[in-house]
């Protein structure tokens, strides 16, 4: 028998694993990166505001030895509107129901009291876990991840601690062996060529406020809010209908921009992202509508996807 049949015959044998594992961490840490790479594709809005991601968003990673449902969530902060108490609690619904939690932290950053108040929530939480150093391609001299491993090894017993970068998929394919690693052994919960769990038309508003993210620079990080309203498919073409929600009539300015411009190019940025994930043509049209105190409605929240915990 050839060497490459008889590995093939090993990893045959070995039991499958599968499992729900939590990607937690401080905003702008690095978790929609990392999910978006592990994937293969754009399915979480990445930015480098915080709060980009609102709601928990599911990719499925799937290899012959094992698959991995990766729920990615908020950005661990202190809440304050409705909207922000709802995303922590998706923060610990996550916690609670997984089989495994990645902390990712960035390890460009010096430790503060949020990256001690994450890693309180994941001590609390009582699960085999995984501590993941982000960011390393920032790191011109690597030694520099010593004191921080030699902190967090003192904070609590983890089944592995991985330096990566999100952004380059340094070590990446050492993570997806650990995470499989510590899953409990059973088949897959998903078929084998799905990606995401989650509906087409959240996606897309994703897209559509991740280029307004990039486009209005610090002018509105968080008061923006966008509902696929409209999605209609057919052979050729799909046609889709997105409302953008702001607060006050100044903020809608901010985002149509003189003479429509950067609404335009943010439609066009949008477009191009979208087309390339459905493999479709796309019609976009965009409008911006004025909700007073948005955050604070549950309606509008239940809408988003941000919904109360549950019980």
């Amino acid at each position: 028998m050839s060497i490459g049949n008889e590995a093939s015959r090993e990893a045959s044998e070995r039991p499958h694993r599968s499992g729900f594992v939590a990607l937690v961490g401080r905003p702008n840490a690095g978790k929609s990166t990392l999910l978006n790479y592990l994937v293969g594709e754009k399915i979480a809005a990445v930015s480098d505001k915080p709060q980009t991601t609102r709601y928990q968003i599911r990719g499925i990673i799937t290899r012959p030895e094992g698959q991995i449902v990766l729920v990615d969530t908020p950005g661990i902060h202190r809440p304050g509107y409705l909207l922000n108490r709802r995303m922590m609690a998706a923060v610990m619904d996550a916690l609670e129901g997984v089989d495994l939690v990645l902390l990712i932290r960035d390890a460009a950053t010096a430790t503060g009291n949020g990256d001690r108040f994450a890693l309180q929530l994941v001590k609390d939480a009582g699960k085999p876990s995984i501590l993941l150093l982000n960011k390393i391609d920032k790191l011109k001299d690597k030694s520099k991840l010593l004191p921080l491993i030699e902190w967090y090894s003192k904070q609590m017993d983890w089944r592995a601690i991985v330096p990566i970068s999100a952004l380059t998929g340094e070590m990446v394919d050492t993570l997806i062996g650990e995470i499989i690693a510590n899953l409990p052994e059973g088949p897959p919960i998903f078929d084998a060529d799905e990606l995401t769990d989650q509906p087409l038309r959240m996606i897309v508003a994703e897209l559509v406020r991740e280029k307004i993210l990039e486009l209005t620079g610090e002018e509105i990080p968080y008061v923006t809010a966008v509902v696929t309203e409209k999605f209609e498919e057919s052979e050729r073409l799909v046609r889709i209908h997105c409302a953008i929600f702001v607060e006050r009539p100044s903020q809608k300015a901010i985002i149509i921009g003189k003479g429509g411009k950067r609404l335009k190019e943010i439609g066009t940025r949008a477009r191009l992202e979208i087309e390339k994930l459905i493999g479709k043509h796309v019609y976009l049209e965009l409008f911006v509508k004025v909700e007073e105190d948005w955050r604070d409605k549950e309606h509008l929240l239940d809408e988003l996807g941000v919904r109360e915990r549950a019980p």
